[in-house]
């Protein structure tokens, strides 16, 4: 199989990506160039993302970024074999501005159309950084998402386990937010735990314990809440205290959950290769350092993309167009943007062909 050079766009939400990777026929990848612009500090005072600040502001930049990424690889676009697109799952808006510019470079220059799954996107990004061979159990730990996944194929994922309400990065934000700390609150209240003493607060651990490897995080974020209201006003010392016993309760859960989830894997027929853990949550050093201590325990290893391929980036666009590319599978024109995609209905080598642009 000859090398596939992609250009990967990503806007699903308050990051404006793009990249440049070259999959080589072994299936191993080099990133090229990978642009990333945050929209932080225009988000900050609303305490979280406002869709329509987010979707705007990629409109004003994303030419800009895809001509810079292009020119920091040292390509043209005449020299890219297909051109990757974030389709969903999110702000519709941001979606829309990231796929309708992918649609229409591969029309002008006309190369393959490659939609890709944002989560499917954060799944494959270890084969890139790491060589992970599948099959492996992804846990997905983002703002929006907390899943744990059996991934036996590209198109080819089995959900496990999933959050009953908050996500993970979202307990994070809104524990955050409660007690004062700057947005993004994930990196703020991990920076306030190293300071406090985890444990001055017993928090609970919600489903710990239970045969299916599903979250809840809103009963956690609830107890913060009353022991912040209990000891009101709050000093430094409680906000770090309640950061750390915060933080503990979330590592306890993920532990416990993970091990669940390598357990059913298992139980299914399926012997992981690794324990990938991908999404922003995954940048948690007390997170990342259980984790390792949990895929050890399961006789396996843990697969954790540097920090800034686990945050939003155009480089695991690239990579999850060009490893479907590299089986055929591309998409015309007509494809959708999508607000809601699950990943278990993402198409793999087994569905029909959706056409191609070229």
């Amino acid at each position: 199989m000859s090398d596939l050079l992609l250009l990967g766009i990503e806007t699903t939400c308050d990051e404006t990506a793009a990249a440049l990777v070259r999959r080589r026929g072994d299936g191993t990848g080099t990133i090229l160039s990978n642009v990333v612009r945050s929209q932080t500090e225009a988000h900050a005072e609303y305490g979280g993302v406002v869709p329509e600040i987010a979707s705007r502001a990629h409109v004003e930049i994303l030419d800009h970024l895809i001509a810079l990424a292009l020119r920091s690889a040292g390509v043209t676009l005449a020299q890219v074999d297909g051109i990757a697109a974030a389709a969903g799952p999110g702000l519709i808006g941001g979606v829309i501005v990231g796929l309708t510019t992918a649609k229409a470079l591969a029309l002008a220059a006309n190369k393959p159309l490659i939609a890709v799954n944002h989560l499917e996107a954060h799944a494959l990004t270890a084969r890139l950084t790491d060589k992970v061979p599948f099959p492996f159990l992804l846990l997905l730990v983002s703002g929006g998402h907390t899943q744990l996944v059996a991934v036996t194929g590209v198109g080819e994922y089995t959900k496990l386990g999933g959050t009953m309400d908050d996500a993970i990065g979202e307990a994070f934000d809104k524990t955050a937010k409660m007690l004062g700390l700057p947005y993004p609150g994930g990196p703020e209240v991990e920076r306030a735990a190293l300071k406090g003493d985890a444990s001055r607060f017993a928090l609970p651990r919600p489903l710990h314990g239970k045969p299916v490897p599903d979250f809840s995080l809103s009963g956690l974020k609830t107890a913060v809440r009353l022991e912040a209201l209990r000891i009101a006003p709050l000093s430094d010392e409680d906000v770090n205290d309640l950061c750390a016993s915060f933080q503990a309760a979330i590592v306890d859960i993920l532990a416990d959950r993970v091990r669940c989830a390598l357990r059913v894997m298992r139980e299914r027929g399926m012997v992981p290769n690794a324990l990938v853990l991908a999404g922003g949550v995954g940048a948690n050093q007390a997170v990342r350092r259980v984790l390792h201590k949990v895929a050890a325990d399961a006789g396996t290893r843990l697969a954790v993309p540097p920090p800034e391929l686990c945050t939003d980036n155009g480089a695991m666009i690239a990579w999850a167009g060009a490893e479907r590319l590299a089986l055929g599978l591309t998409d015309d024109l007509g494809t959708a943007p999508r607000a809601r995609w699950p990943l278990g209905e993402v198409e793999g080598v087994a569905a029909p062909a959706r056409g191609t642009t070229g």
